[in-house]
């Protein structure tokens, strides 16, 4: 049984220019490279952690409304806690990603567009137990292999401009964080 509890409801929900405004991160973990063929014996391999749709298929990446009583970061955590089932730390704002919503159409946004602050979130605990377990599977994949199962263009784009061009700029020296791959 899961003690956290995932919000729901509009009330506190934010609105900017007719969108509705969403906070997600993509989860990563380092884990060690068996490729035997590479000569750098301090080089990890970075997987991304998705979950499946309760709407269909292909996966995704944890994301839900900004509400009034929390930072953007706050509610990306949040999401990642309630949907994902993991604890980190967020190390980088990846970008804003513009979509439409064909679920969460409301009178404040009655066309259903939307606006998502995606952060790389470097994950440090996965729950046992949380508060979609029920409904929620998650699976640690490459890039690569999560690129080609995303459901959405906009979590693809994020994935493959957003979070590969911060990682490999990280990676080499120059990706401003505190995220260690040691």
């Amino acid at each position: 049984m899961c003690d956290l509890v995932a919000r729901t409801g509009r009330h506190q929900q934010r609105y900017e220019d007719g969108r509705r405004l969403v906070a997600g991160c993509i989860p990563f973990r380092y884990r060690a490279n068996n490729d035997e063929t590479s000569d750098d014996e301090h080089k990890k391999l970075v997987e991304v952690l998705m979950i499946n749709s309760q709407s269909g298929p292909g996966l995704l990446f944890p994301k839900g409304g900004w509400e009034n009583d929390e930072t953007v970061e706050e509610a990306a955590a949040r999401e990642a806690i309630e949907e994902a089932g993991v604890r980190g730390d967020i190390v980088h704002l990846l970008g804003f990603y513009d979509f439409k919503s064909k679920t969460h159409q409301d009178a404040c946004c009655p066309e259903g567009m939307c606006r998502a602050a995606v952060f790389a979130l470097h994950v440090k605990e996965e729950l046992a137990s949380w508060p979609e377990q029920s409904t929620r599977q998650r699976t640690w994949l490459t890039v690569p292999e999560a690129a080609s199962q995303c459901r959405y263009q906009w979590m693809q784009e994020a994935l493959l401009t957003g979070f590969s061009d911060w990682h490999g700029k990280w990676s080499r020296g120059g990706g401003g964080t505190n995220c260690d791959p040691a």
